[in-house]
């Protein structure tokens, strides 16, 4: 109900309304206390029962927002990350609550140490628009398994998918738990400026610029998922159509509009034609229907996405880049801005086929910007020191992508660049890998979470020594004395 009155309120009412919802929450958390393992297991799996049995409403509601969304793409890149994340942090919480036992220093030798994981209170989470439920849901198991209370702003471009989570998070817990907040651009404004314990966004570089600042007025520590441009770098000689599978399918799924999505291919100069060949072959069977009649190839969000995205492809053909579309139901570059018969509207969606670009140069918008779509600029190198130094020169991406078979090659890739995340031989899946800790650096993000790693950025490593009764620090307190120099001395040699 709150929730509700925030986004038809004035600023200040708004503001008043999620304030209220906030200190309603820290005053349960004060009131009621950490909640023990058996509480948060039944809270995860309560969560992953209503995800499980409300399947087919999450999946129409994907399907209402995106124009197109097939079924089994938001079974395979949203509910199936999320039920296997809600699985594994079930079966490890037990390990993960239990202190940590630490050494002591020598001389404090009767005393004991260790950590103890305490939740932090209260943690906002910011979901985006291209996984709008996945990755509003992960971020709340998490806080969820950490102990902690959570209030969740889902993107308002994605409103069928809000609505979702709004029913499926009131049916399963109460307001002072988690709750949901909905609203426009200045909702989420107001929601970042909150006092929260911990803060976790995901979105662009720009708006996480923004959140960051908001943040920082309260001191609100952060976990930013940002993006960038993640390049793919192939080895020379590489096989093709191998590594061509690969890449076709970490850009198509979702139609490109993926944080992590291979932003650009470096192959080298001699490998490029087969390259491009096989690239454009392996996306088309993909989609054996084609791109316009595939129920699985997902359409573009919205219009304004859709025409910024063409006018990255136009901006590329007017600097002299070659365009290579595949389908015969893609946009065409053009030169006035007027798209031509080939429309990309079936039914209600905007499909965008994909589209290869060579020749492409540093200048293009294309490579100046995150492209978040089924584009894909094909650049050529002559040494490899020259694709890391291309690489280099560039903010750090949130992944970067590998493909060859020479251990010393791939060390010097991995050596001299700086990435958040790797996968070798393939794209995206070291998402996948609940163990391994998602998160950028730089530009593409601040802080990780993922398994263990979400747990201890939503918990505080609360440090406990136990005096002994006999230590050395009897000998240096005053009133001091020669014992107390030759300690000294002796600490000290």
């Amino acid at each position: 109900m709150e929730a509700a009155m925030a986004v038809n309120a004035s600023s200040d009412a708004r503001q008043a309304a999620l304030s209220r919802m906030l200190e309603h929450q820290r005053a349960a958390f004060l009131r009621d206390g950490p909640p023990d393992l058996r509480q948060r297991r039944e809270d995860l799996r309560r969560l992953k029962d209503a995800v499980v049995r409300r399947r087919g409403e999450i999946v129409h509601a994907l399907n209402t927002d995106f124009g197109r969304r097939s079924a089994r793409e938001t079974a395979i890149a949203e509910l199936l990350p999320l039920v296997r994340a809600i699985d594994m942090m079930s079966r490890r919480l037990r390990r993960w609550m239990k202190p940590e036992r630490h050494r002591v220093s020598p001389y404090f030798l009767f005393g004991c140490a260790w950590i103890m994981r305490q939740p932090v209170g209260v943690v906002g989470i910011v979901a985006p628009w291209n996984y709008p439920f996945s990755l509003a849901l992960l971020p709340l198991a998490t806080a969820i398994a950490a102990g902690n209370r959570a209030m969740i702003k889902p993107s308002e471009m994605t409103p069928a998918t809000a609505a979702v989570i709004g029913r499926i998070v009131e049916a399963i817990f109460p307001p002072e738990q988690v709750a949901v907040v909905t609203g426009d651009a200045d909702v989420g404004a107001l929601f970042t400026a909150l006092p929260f314990d911990h803060l976790l966004f995901t979105g662009s570089t720009a708006v996480g610029r923004k959140v960051a600042v908001a943040a920082g007025h309260n001191l609100t520590p952060v976990t930013l998922e940002l993006g960038g441009k993640s390049p793919v770098v192939i080895e020379p000689g590489f096989a093709a159509a191998r590594a061509a599978a690969h890449i076709a399918f970490g850009k198509l799924i979702n139609a490109g509009q993926t944080c992590i999505a291979p932003d650009y291919v470096l192959v080298q100069e001699k490998d490029r034609e087969a390259f491009v060949a096989a690239c454009g072959k392996a996306m088309e069977n993909l989609y054996p229907a084609g791109f316009g009649a595939s129920p699985d190839y997902t359409a573009v969000l919205n219009r304004r996405h859709y025409e910024r995205l063409r006018h990255l492809v136009r901006d590329a053909d007017e600097r002299g880049a070659r365009i290579v579309t595949l389908g015969s139901d893609g946009p065409r570059p053009d030169k006035d801005g007027q798209e031509d018969s080939h429309g990309a509207n079936h039914g209600d969606s905007l499909v965008m086929p994909p589209v290869l670009l060579l020749d492409v140069t540093p200048e293009m918008a294309v490579m100046q910007e995150e492209i978040f779509g089924p584009v894909l600029p094909v650049l050529t190198y002559r040494t490899l020191d020259e694709a890391i130094a291309f690489i280099n020169a560039r903010p750090r991406p949130l992944a970067l992508y590998y493909f060859g078979t020479q251990p010393a090659m791939q060390a010097r890739v991995l050596d001299r660049t700086v990435s958040g995340g790797v996968t070798i031989n393939g794209t995206l899946l070291h998402y996948a890998q609940e163990d391994l800790p998602f998160g950028g650096v730089g530009a593409s993000g601040i802080g990780a979470y993922h398994g263990r790693t979400g747990f201890l950025a939503m918990t505080h490593a609360r440090a406990i020594y136990r005096q002994g009764r006999y230590n050395a620090t009897t000998i240096l307190r005053p009133p001091f004395s020669r014992l107390t120099d030759i300690v000294i001395r002796f600490l000290l040699r």
